[in-house]
């Protein structure tokens, strides 16, 4: 995806925008678990799930810029 593309529909899509916020709160989720010295079961899981669900929000933003840009 162009820069300048993801630049426009967070500016103009409100659902690109929303998934694009919450791509970046799982980055956050995720930088915030791995900094702890020592991870347990628990935090083992939610990063996976954390990476599955930031995986699937970025293939979404893909297929929106991709009808965004066939407009």
């Amino acid at each position: 995806m162009e820069d300048s593309v993801k630049e426009e529909m967070l500016k103009n899509d409100g659902r690109f925008r929303s998934l694009a916020e919450e791509h970046q709160d799982c980055e956050r989720k995720l930088t915030e678990i791995q900094a702890k010295s020592l991870l347990s079961e628990e935090d083992e899981m939610e990063i996976k799930r954390l990476k599955v669900h930031k995986l699937a929000l970025k293939d979404h933003m893909e297929s929106l810029a991709r009808e965004h840009e066939a407009q």
